[in-house]
Formats: C-alpha cells, structure tokens, sequence
C-alpha cells in the first residue's frame, strides 16, 4: 500500500516495456512473422539498454 504512489526506475520501465513487447511478438507470431521478428528485434534493443544500466 506505501509503495502505490512509488515511481518506477528507469530499469523497472524498461523491463515492462520489454516484456510488453515479447508478449506482443509472441502473439504476432503465427499471425505475421515480419512484423513479429520487428517487435523481437525492437525488445532485443530495450534488454541492451537494460544490460548497459547494469543490475
């Protein structure tokens, strides 16, 4: 409940968004592989920010 209002950290945004995008290209797999492979490659940039933040 003290945590409600907390912003998240620029590492926490990048991992939602990359899990977003996972999901998404998941989903897009067997429908459209372009655009599937696109939002893979997409996500495959946003876990190389997250490594070069660091843990």
């Amino acid at each position: 409940m003290f945590g409600l209002f907390k912003k998240k950290s620029e590492k926490e945004q990048l991992q939602s968004r990359y899990k977003k995008l996972m999901e998404e290209a998941y989903k897009l797999q067997s429908v459209n592989r372009s655009q599937s492979d696109e939002k893979y490659a997409e996500a495959d940039a946003i876990l190389k920010q997250i490594d070069a933040l660091g843990n």
